[in-house]
């Protein structure tokens, strides 16, 4: 199932996006055929989420004659607006992407032997369609980096590795918008991803249970049309299970959570010279089965 947070007759709430005929179903509706107390927001949706609550809706929705919103006819958010806590982040996480970044603060090691960890403030995270703010009086090197985000459906500390699908929720896009200059400036990589804006995330979060595990998806960036970044989740140097387990090592991971899996080469740091977002620039990050995040960069 594909879930979404979306604006609609100017009122925001959370929905199914049904894939083949392009409409969104409120689940308020759906929660009334299940005589459930319907949840207020993504956040409280997942919380309350397991596999018997996901199998219900899809009999509901299966079953049932919903009257559904054209796609077209509502604007997407971002699936989670507010994070209940700051994003999760790994750095140099594909070894391209690592080689192409070399000089940037945050590990010695051109491949990293463990796994670099940081995290990026989104209050809110802004959806598909929306303008990324340029910040220009403080830089003029802000970069695009497409992600694989994996949402956490279930708090656990102490994860083995076999168990990580476990505590996984489902997948979504973000665009881990980063002010270079900043970056390097600070030293450190928290202030320099964490301007107002530099969030997109969606179009929506697909369930687990759409996404075969191992994780192995196509994913790509896209600037004014032209391909920068593209490759596949399986390159990760640490892949999911590897991250879930590291990071619960004596850290409690809490139903919500949003990881970020790093991105691969490609970004405009990696040109030569470098190819840093204009305004005006049309970014969009695609990941296969999951979809197209889209977004603009302030004029």
């Amino acid at each position: 199932m594909y879930f979404t947070t979306y604006e609609y007759n100017k009122a925001e709430d959370i929905g199914v996006f049904l894939k083949e005929t392009k409409e969104i179903i409120s689940i308020k509706g759906i929660f009334q055929h299940m005589d459930r107390e319907c949840p207020e927001s993504m956040n409280e949706f997942i919380e309350m989420s397991d596999a018997d609550l996901i199998k219900d809706m899809e009999r509901v929705i299966k079953d049932n004659n919903f009257e559904g919103i054209p796609e077209s006819d509502v604007k997407l958010c971002a699936p989670i607006p507010y994070p209940k806590r700051n994003i999760i982040c790994l750095g140099k996480n594909y070894i391209d992407h690592a080689k192409e970044t070399q000089g940037l603060p945050g590990g010695t090691e051109d491949i990293p032997k463990f796994p670099i960890y940081f995290s990026k403030i989104a209050s809110p995270a802004i959806g598909d369609g929306d303008i990324i703010l340029n910040h220009s009086e403080i830089t003029d090197m802000v970069d695009y980096e497409v992600e694989l985000a994996v949402v956490i459906g279930k708090d656990g500390i102490n994860i083995k590795k076999e168990e990580a699908e476990d505590y996984i929720f489902g997948y979504t896009i973000i665009n881990d918008v980063s002010a270079r200059n900043i970056q390097r400036k600070h030293g450190q990589w928290f202030k320099g991803k964490s301007l107002e804006s530099h969030c997109p995330m969606g179009p929506y979060i697909v369930h687990k249970s759409k996404i075969p595990f191992p994780v192995e998806l196509e994913i790509m960036s896209k600037v004014n049309g032209e391909v920068r970044q593209n490759s596949n989740t399986k390159n990760l140097i640490f892949d999911i299970p590897y991250i879930i387990s590291d990071l619960s090592k004596g850290m409690k991971l809490k139903v919500g959570d949003i990881i970020i899996t790093g991105t691969p080469a490609g970004v405009g740091l990696g040109f030569k010279p470098f190819k840093f977002l204009k305004p005006g620039d049309i970014v969009e990050c695609y990941i296969e089965g999951i979809g197209s995040l889209t977004n603009k960069f302030e004029e």
